[in-house]
């Protein structure tokens, strides 16, 4: 296997603007479409698609192939290019997609660079909010420029716990999540990667899913971890590529354990 060196402090930093500027580029495309009538599609794996979808991810694809035409692409509308390459970017157009289509402005487009298969970078902007986070491997995740945490909450009897819907949960995912929640402060469902915003800003403690692609975790992964979180798979292993899509992303060690405990404790 090819080894890399690692990237320098002043190259995650440059790659972070180079993502900022991105972000600005789609954020008129997606606010276009967005509450103006439009046709949606069914894709293979029956999720909704949408002419913003395509819009926003050709101009993504477009901008970095310009800029870093060495760079791989990861995407949900196009899929993968130069896969092999020491760095890919991963790109989720329109995350919340029902979101988009229904009216609810909790949506966003998610950017991640990965580094030797690891994203080292992460980006969610919500564009009808006019928020967005960022994180890099080994700096503070940051909210427009401000300083974000997460909060200090480690028992899951005090948390507030978020999911995007029950549908995402099949079986013995769902009869554990309900057994999660059970335990937990207080259940909620919506927000798809705005819910790992909040996270990282210290107002929710634990989002817990299932049935994720790549493409609408590994953004969130620097910007939780950046916050002070944790984010892993249900069995605690790091997320990546061939992840099974089961997340857990949590306020603190100690909170991520104990939900990591039950989950599995419920599933055996």
């Amino acid at each position: 296997m090819q080894s890399f060196p690692a990237l320098s402090a002043d190259q995650l930093a440059a790659y972070a603007a180079f993502a900022q500027t991105l972000a600005d580029r789609v954020r008129p495309l997606s606010r276009k479409w967005f509450r103006h009538p439009l046709s949606v599609d069914t894709k293979a794996d029956e999720s909704p698609v949408t002419q913003a979808d395509r819009d926003v991810e050709v101009a993504l694809r477009e901008a970095i192939a310009a800029q870093y035409p060495d760079h791989g692409i990861f995407g949900e509308e196009f899929g993968a290019s130069r896969a092999e390459a020491e760095l890919v970017w991963s790109l989720d157009p329109i995350d919340g997609t029902r979101a988009f289509i229904s009216g609810n402005p909790l949506w966003g487009t998610l950017l991640a660079l990965l580094h030797r298969g690891r994203p080292v970078l992460g980006l969610i902007d919500i564009p009808m909010l006019d928020e967005r986070w960022i994180g890099a491997a080994g700096a503070a995740a940051r909210l427009n420029g401000g300083a974000c945490r997460t909060s200090t909450c480690a028992a899951l009897e005090e948390a507030i716990l978020y999911a995007t819907s029950p549908d995402i949960f099949s079986g013995a995912e769902l009869a554990a999540f309900d057994a999660l929640a059970a335990a937990s402060r207080m259940r909620r469902y919506g927000g798809d990667c705005y819910s790992y915003g909040l996270l990282a800003s210290g107002h929710i403690d634990l989002v817990v899913e299932a049935g994720l692609q790549p493409y609408d975790y590994l953004a969130l992964m620097p910007v939780v971890e950046g916050a002070g979180g944790v984010m892993t798979d249900w069995t605690g292993q790091p997320l990546g590529l061939q992840s099974q899509g089961r997340v857990i992303a949590a306020a603190t060690p100690q909170l991520h354990r104990e939900a990591m405990r039950l989950l599995g404790a419920a599933m055996a």
